[in-house]
C-alpha cells in the first residue's frame, strides 16, 4: 500500500513528527495528507503536567485524576494536553477554546461515539499506551492505534478476534515471529475500525487486514504501518472518500 500524499515514509513505514515542548503554535493541514504526531510520555510528562489545569476541560482533568496508576495518568494528560494543543495549532484557537463533542453512536445514535469536532472541518484520532501517544489529523475520517508487542501466551487466548485468514499466516509463522506479526494485525483493525468511528463494537474478526508487511486494501480506506519505537506497533486507517 502506498504512503498517503505527501507523507514522509521510511523502510515501508510512515513516520511521525516527534511532539516537543510545548509543541507547535501554528499548524496547517494539506488537503489529502494526514499528519501524525508522536508523544513521548517521559520527555513531554512535566510540560503537561505543568499546563493541564490550564488546557484539559473539567471533564478530562476529572477523568485525569481518577487513574489509580502514575504511568497511566502520565500517559492520559500527556495524550491530551498534545491532542489539545495540536487541534489549537490547526484550528488557531487557544488550546483550552477546543470543542470536542461525541459523535452518534453507530449502534443507538446516543451522543456518545467517537469524539468529533463540531462541523467535522477537521478529523483526528488518538492513541495511547505506555510511554507513547500517536495523534493523527486530517481532512477525512482517520483512525490509529498504538500498542505494546503482545506476549506470545495471550495471543492463544485472543485468537478469536483474528480473521480467518489471518490466523492461518500467523499459524505458520515461526513462534518467534507472531507476536510481532499479531500486534501489527491488531493495530491495523483498530486503526481501521476507529477510522469508521464503530471501535471495539464491531467484531475485529470481520475484516482482512492481512498480517504480513504490507496491509490488506481495503475499499475506500488506505491502511499503513507507523514507525514508532522499538517493542511497540501502530497504524494508520485513513478514509479515501470525502467525509460526509
Amino acid at each position: 500500500m502506498s504512503a498517503p500524499a505527501g507523507v514522509a515514509r521510511a523502510g515501508g513505514l510512515l513516520l511521525p513528527r516527534t511532539l516537543t515542548d510545548p509543541g507547535p503554535a501554528r499548524a496547517v493541514l494539506v488537503a489529502a495528507d494526514p499528519q501524525l504526531w508522536l508523544v513521548d510520555t517521559s520527555a513531554y510528562r512535566a510540560h503537561a503536567a505543568r499546563h493541564a489545569p490550564g488546557t484539559l476541560d473539567s471533564q478530562e482533568l476529572v477523568r485525569a485524576a481518577e487513574f489509580a496508576l502514575a504511568a497511566d495518568r502520565d500517559s492520559y494528560v500527556c495524550a491530551h494536553v498534545a491532542l489539545r494543543r495540536l487541534l489549537g495549532a490547526y484550528l488557531g484557537l487557544a488550546p483550552r477554546e477546543v470543542t470536542v463533542e461525541r459523535a452518534p453512536c453507530a449502534h443507538c445514535d446516543e451522543p456518545h461515539g467517537r469524539p468529533v469536532l463540531p462541523g467535522g472541518a477537521l478529523h483526528f484520532s488518538l492513541s495511547h499506551c505506555t510511554g507513547i501517544s500517536l495523534l493523527a489529523f486530517a481532512d477525512t475520517p482517520v483512525g490509529v492505534d498504538v500498542e505494546e508487542l503482545v506476549r506470545p501466551e495471550t495471543i492463544a487466548e485472543t485468537a478469536d478476534v483474528l480473521h480467518p485468514r489471518e490466523a492461518a499466516e500467523l499459524a505458520l509463522l515461526p513462534a518467534g515471529e507472531r507476536s510481532s506479526a499479531f500486534t501489527r494485525v491488531w493495530t491495523r483493525k483498530e486503526a481501521y475500525l476507529k477510522g469508521l468511528g464503530v471501535g471495539l463494537s464491531e467484531d475485529p474478526a470481520a475484516d482482512y487486514v492481512g498480517s504480513g508487511p504490507v496491509p490488506a486494501r481495503m475499499a475506500g480506506w488506505s491502511l499503513s504501518d507507523v514507525r514508532v519505537p522499538e517493542g511497540h506497533c501502530a497504524a494508520l486507517a485513513l478514509c479515501r472518500s470525502p467525509a460526509p
